[in-house]
């Protein structure tokens, strides 16, 4: 039951509410929601990454200013419907992308700037650790970048003391608690599922590995603690309140939940948590999220291993790109209506657009596109160029053109997900779907039924991603009681939810696999523009 005006007021007033806060690839999410998991309100900050000295990063500046502004317009929108100001909240957490590198020492200075898990630099220590351990290590990893700094023998290394994702640094910041939720912790290094905690025997291996290096940490030194979905890992202080809201209206004590990556809080925004369920978030990367109900067999390249945030094994299956040509293209095509005089809605454009992949032949009318804008791992490729291809012969047209485009954003997963299908068997109940490319009805989700010839079904919720998962993951600290995460979510969040679901069409999967078979034997073109077409760096335009 919802709740009305004045109960949702009276909520925000005694703190009766719950605020997920996630960091994506390309904006800052702030979510409140009340008892009955209603989103009260909403901020948001647009950012993107740079690539500086050949990495991927965010600025700090940014990285601050973002959680800044996505809280101020969410308190403000509070304010303005509800007549309330913000001083206090029922539970924080803050989820951000997965992966990566935030290297510093005691103080929270980064060493070196923050290195994103588009980041496909570490191929040499992904391989080594990977052999070593007899377990994926995936390039994008947090001990994938370490040992690879180690390998180059880089010099911040000696001053090297805490080693954390993005949302383990924020929630330092704030908390002052060295924290991390295990879902998020399972994309730094390998969690041992019998004690829900970085495995003891690799962490020995690694650092067996280093001893002649003579660094003064030893590897589970400089880790955060991992925690279990339900358990609370900090609370405000003083001076992350003062961070938070600048205008120091928002009282410290407020408890904090583990900080969690994308990944989990996408499981927690589908309900997409219990073994023989998974998910597919559909942004600047893809991935698909597979709850396992037995361990692999095998060792794959194509295949991660991380978990849900209440530490049950996943397989995962992530590409590096997914949207962000697509988007690129979009920008052109509103350039096009802007410079006839006719300025267009964002939403109608993506709308209107994509409904044209609808009417295209099914396997695109022998077009092809790339979507690299960095390296890819599946298809073997450490860098990226965003490439579109076509023959004489090819049918170019709008309807075609769109569809190759949406058929590419999921070639690179579609790889993977054949591997673990075809060799495990693995059987899916149910896989959810989230991510600005379902807001817009049928396109998004017949699309990727026709590249996974599985059902894909999408709930109402999906469309408020992974910030809403967030909030949900810290009202859950709150109100678990004796309810496992996954019967606090189909009994509570999910109970009244409806879900929307579409089959695969045969004729569209026969149209994916035609593609498919194009896409792979275009590789080459693709290794090709990355050998003979520089990357910019920063190039100002000749006028």
């Amino acid at each position: 039951m919802k709740m009305d005006h004045e109960q949702t007021a009276n909520a925000i007033r005694e703190g009766r509410t719950s605020l997920g806060i996630e960091f994506g690839s390309t904006r800052i999410k702030a979510i409140l929601i009340d008892e009955q998991f209603q989103s009260i309100a909403q901020g948001a900050f647009e950012w993107e990454s740079s690539l500086q000295d050949g990495m991927w990063t965010y600025n700090l500046i940014d990285i601050i200013t973002g959680l800044q502004v996505a809280y101020r317009q969410m308190k403000e929108q509070a304010e303005e419907m509800y007549g309330v100001t913000i001083r206090t909240i029922g539970s924080i957490g803050i989820s951000a992308m997965m992966h990566g590198y935030l290297a510093c020492d005691h103080t929270g200075e980064l060493l070196v700037p923050f290195r994103t898990w588009r980041n496909s630099t570490t191929t040499e220590a992904s391989q080594k650790l990977t052999d070593l351990f007899q377990f994926h290590i995936p390039e994008r990893w947090s001990i994938a970048h370490l040992y690879q700094a180690i390998l180059e023998e880089e010099k911040h290394l000696f001053r090297l003391e805490y080693l954390t994702t993005l949302s383990g640094y924020i929630h330092w910041l704030l908390t002052g608690k060295q924290a991390i939720g295990i879902g998020d912790a399972s994309g730094m290094f390998p969690i041992d599922e019998s004690i829900q905690d970085f495995s003891d025997v690799m962490l020995d291996q690694f650092d067996e590995l280093l001893t002649e290096k003579n660094y003064p940490w030893k590897l589970r030194d400089l880790l955060p603690r991992v925690y279990l979905a339900g358990e609370e890992a900090g609370v405000l202080s003083a001076a992350g309140a003062a961070i938070l809201d600048q205008a120091k209206q928002l009282q410290p004590g407020i408890p904090f939940c583990p900080p969690e990556g994308d990944a989990g809080t996408g499981m927690v925004a589908t309900n997409s948590i219990e073994r023989r369920t998974g998910n597919i978030s559909v942004g600047t990367s893809v991935f698909a999220m597979i709850v396992l109900e037995e361990h692999l067999s095998h060792v794959y390249p194509e295949v991660d291993l991380v978990t849900t945030p209440d530490g049950v094994p996943v397989a995962m299956v992530h590409a590096n790109n997914c949207t962000s040509d697509l988007n690129a293209w979009m920008n052109v095509f509103r350039e096009a209506f802007e410079a006839m005089g006719q300025p267009v809605d964002t939403k109608r454009l993506y709308e209107s657009l994509l409904r044209q992949a609808l009417e295209a032949d099914r396997d695109g009318g022998g077009l092809l596109s790339y979507g690299y804008y960095s390296g890819e791992q599946i298809t073997r490729l450490q860098e990226g160029r965003p490439l579109f291809v076509r023959s004489a012969a090819s049918r170019f047209n709008l309807a075609n053109f769109m569809r190759t485009h949406l058929f590419s954003a999921f070639g690179a997963m579609k790889i993977g997900m054949d591997r673990l299908k075809e060799n495990e068997h693995i059987v899916i109940d149910r896989l959810l779907g989230h991510g600005g490319l379902f807001k817009t009805p049928i396109v998004g989700q017949k699309m990727v039924a026709a590249a996974l010839d599985t059902p894909i079904s999408v709930v109402s919720t999906a469309g408020e991603g992974g910030a809403f998962g967030m909030a949900v993951l810290a009202s859950y600290m709150m109100n678990r009681q004796k309810q496992t995460l996954a019967e606090f979510l189909t009994h509570q969040v999910f109970a009244n939810t409806s879900e929307e679901r579409i089959e695969p069409d045969p004729l569209d999967v026969k149209g994916f696999e035609l593609f498919l078979k194009r896409y792979q034997e275009g590789l080459s073109i693709e290794r090709a523009a990355v050998e003979h077409m520089a990357p910019m760096k920063g190039a100002e335009p000749i006028c």
